[in-house]
């Protein structure tokens, strides 16, 4: 593999990971929305990744060649957990006969955990990027 290679893996999972972060700031910044465009309570979104697909040896030749190698991002899905029932009769949403309102299918924690695992994961992209680049100047003090 060459260098252009390597740089273009990492890149893929640096875009991968910061598209994951934004979703996860969405979830975070709508964790209290009980109402949305589409009516009802905010839905939490999921991102979801795929490997570039490989399906014989004359694919990963090619794919070596035209670097169509690394991650992507394929789709970001609606979770379709229920939403979390709340008792507050003093909000402007709750039912008025029970006083529970639907809150969004946000979990604060697994959010924040969620976004320390994809922070791990962009550090180490642009960790491998800094010793793909360091490799390319050690490569190039050989030449003098």
């Amino acid at each position: 593999m060459d260098f252009m290679r390597a740089l273009h893996v990492s890149g893929t999972g640096l875009n991968a990971h910061r598209t994951k972060m934004n979703v996860i700031a969405e979830n975070l910044a709508n964790s209290e929305t009980t109402r949305t465009e589409e009516g009802g309570p905010y839905r939490r979104k999921m991102v979801v990744f795929e490997a570039k697909p490989v399906e014989n040896f004359e694919s990963v030749l090619e794919s070596l060649e035209h670097g169509r190698n690394g991650v992507e991002v394929t789709e970001v899905i609606t979770s379709q957990e229920d939403y979390r029932l709340v008792h507050n009769p003093s909000h402007p949403d709750a039912d008025p006969v029970t006083g529970y309102v639907a809150m969004p299918n946000v979990n604060l924690l697994t959010e924040i955990a969620d976004m320390m695992v994809a922070r791990r994961a962009y550090d180490a992209s642009v960790t491998a990027i800094s010793n793909t680049k360091s490799m390319i100047l050690k490569a190039l003090e050989i030449g003098k």
